[in-house]
């Protein structure tokens, strides 16, 4: 068990080194168009601190440069976050049992990478592991995206467009391999088909937040509207996992590992160092 865990932890590193190198490059830009706009270097600092929200941290750029009002600023940049009203709602019953503290600590960190990062490694181990949570919200994304906020601000114009670099599709590609993962039947591939189809839809007809709000809702309505397969019951959420979804936790982890230990015959290797 501590060596998968272990195994599962290396593999989320490997996951959150493509989603650091996309928040580096963007992160970069942001920086650059935030002087541009006439912030100040704590000002930027402080949106990728406190804000800490990707796309609507450029939204907000924009708008203070176009000059308009705050209430405005704030109604626009909720709507363009509203997605993660989902991905809180997905997490939430999974959580339930972690102090009500660390669940707001941990909703401050809780972006789009980081939620594909932790959704695919909780299904990886088939359970909750809160070290892994921070291991892809903190290490993957918070603190690439704000030392490369103020590397791009004191950079200034010598920063390229991440376009130029071919940074821009890392991301996409990252949350794609990542997605793919958590395709373990009929149903999550009716999601995610239907889901990207409509999402990309209405991005172009009306715009991308109310495209990525349609597709996150509607895909995986279809989804669990799709009749389970016949003469078995419906396909799980983690396929073939023994293990609980409860909070894991790194004493835990270890306390189990030397439990292993002394159960194990001495004839057999013991766990994975």
């Amino acid at each position: 068990m501590t060596a998968d865990l272990r195994a599962a932890r290396r593999q989320l590193v490997l996951d959150s080194l493509g989603i650091a190198v996309s928040a580096v490059g963007f992160a970069l830009v942001f920086g650059l168009s935030a002087r541009s706009a006439g912030y100040s270097l704590v000002e930027t600092s402080a949106m990728s601190l406190i804000g800490f929200a990707g796309a609507a941290q450029f939204a907000a750029v924009g708008y203070v440069a176009q000059g308009l009002p705050w209430l405005p600023i704030i109604v626009l940049t909720f709507f363009l976050n509203a997605r993660h009203l989902l991905y809180s709602a997905s997490l939430a019953p999974r959580l339930r049992h972690v102090p009500l503290v660390q669940r707001a600590a941990m909703a401050h960190f809780l972006t789009d990478e980081a939620f594909a990062l932790a959704a695919t490694h909780f299904h990886r181990v088939g359970r909750v592991d809160i070290p892994g949570y921070w291991i892809g919200a903190v290490v993957g994304v918070f603190i690439p995206w704000n030392v490369a906020t103020i590397v791009g601000y004191l950079l200034g114009s010598a920063i390229p467009d991440p376009a130029v670099l071919g940074l821009d599709i890392v991301f996409p590609a990252a949350m794609a391999g990542l997605a793919v993962g958590l395709m373990t039947g009929r149903r999550e591939v009716v999601a995610a088909g239907a889901g990207a189809s409509i999402g990309v839809g209405a991005s172009l007809i009306v715009g991308p937040s109310v495209g990525i709000v349609l597709g996150g809702l509607i895909g995986p309505l279809l989804g669990m509207a799709m009749p389970a397969p016949a003469g078995g019951p419906a396909e799980p959420v983690v396929a073939e996992s023994p293990l609980a979804l409860q909070p894991s936790h790194m004493a835990d982890a270890v306390a189990e590992a030397d439990a292993d230990a002394e159960l194990e015959p001495p004839d057999e290797p013991g766990p994975m160092p």
